[in-house]
């Protein structure tokens, strides 16, 4: 299958690296300051799983027709409009869109923008960034990307892309329900990014303190509370399940949203806490953690204009 990833940063340049490691056809699209970037140092992948350096194969929006199989999406939500123009004339007419968005209102528009038979869904956890000099740095063991028929089908082409992800160095894991994986991401996401960036703090200094713990617990259940009153597809003790996962974090694990808020670049406020807060409010809930982590990140997009 010839894949396409839109974005060569920290998530699409990491996972695409793995599959052009493992021998499969991986072609990068990319903006024409990081083609150049690439063009001059090549796709480095500095990782605790081992090191790689590559020479893919690049893209610029626009520049040709050419047709793939499956196109991965590894853009921000605020890129997204973007990618979608840029990626319409790549799509064979029975391509697969896996998006590895963080939260989920970004499936209503790719949607919308192709069809319901085109988008499968998807989801990764890495804790990987770009360094000044555009090399890919993961910094923790964890490099996981989760897909799947969002029908909970096992469809002939998500076999054939189970093959394609089969034998890398990344784990490329078939999921049976992942609306529901979705939505468990999104909720440890937003917690996640939101309590790190709230406290300019890794997770763990945060979690060590008793009064920390509380104000995690507490975030958790307002947005499990936000998710239930929207009929979202999780589980009864999920706020349970996601606190022991983050009390199970690396000690210096800081969300991307906290990196992206220390080199003053945009943020995601909108697309992950400023959606549930959306549907708190249709709904008259009280989340006064939520609401006051979306003032201070809103404040500071608005200071960094």
């Amino acid at each position: 299958m010839k894949i396409l990833v839109v974005g060569a940063g920290a998530i699409g340049g990491y996972f695409g690296g793995r599959l052009i490691e493992k021998g499969e056809d991986v072609t990068f699209l990319v903006r024409e300051n990081r083609k150049k970037q690439l063009e001059k140092t090549g796709l480095k992948i500095e990782s605790v799983n081992g090191n790689i350096e590559l020479s893919p194969r690049l893209l610029l929006a626009g520049e040709t027709e050419e047709k793939f199989d499956v196109i991965m999406i590894s853009t921000k939500s605020y890129q997204l409009t973007a990618a979608i123009d840029d990626i319409r004339l790549h799509l064979k007419d029975d391509g697969i869109i896996l998006p590895l968005l963080n939260g989920i209102s970004h499936m209503d528009e790719l949607v919308k923008a192709f069809g319901e038979d085109m988008v499968i869904g998807g989801l990764c956890f890495i804790e990987s960034t770009l360094n000044e000099f555009g090399t890919i740095v993961q910094t923790s063991p964890i490099h996981q990307l989760v897909y799947g028929e969002r029908t909970g089908e096992r469809s002939p082409r998500i076999e054939r892309l189970k093959y394609v992800f089969e034998e890398s160095k990344a784990e490329f894991v078939l999921s049976d329900n992942i609306n529901q994986d979705m939505w468990h991401k999104y909720l440890f996401i937003t917690t996640m990014s939101g309590i790190t960036s709230l406290m300019e703090s890794s997770i763990g200094p945060i979690r060590n303190l008793e009064s920390g713990q509380r104000i995690i617990s507490a975030l958790l259940n307002e947005i499990v509370l936000i998710m239930k009153k929207i009929n979202a597809p999780i589980k009864d003790d999920i706020a349970d399940i996601q606190l022991k996962r983050m009390n199970g974090l690396n000690e210096g694990m800081k969300s991307s949203m906290q990196r992206d808020i220390e080199k003053s670049l945009p943020i995601e406020v909108e697309h992950l806490q400023g959606y549930l807060l959306e549907k708190a409010k249709n709904h008259n809930l009280d989340v006064p953690i939520l609401e006051t982590i979306y003032t201070k990140l809103t404040l500071y997009e608005e200071f960094r204009k």
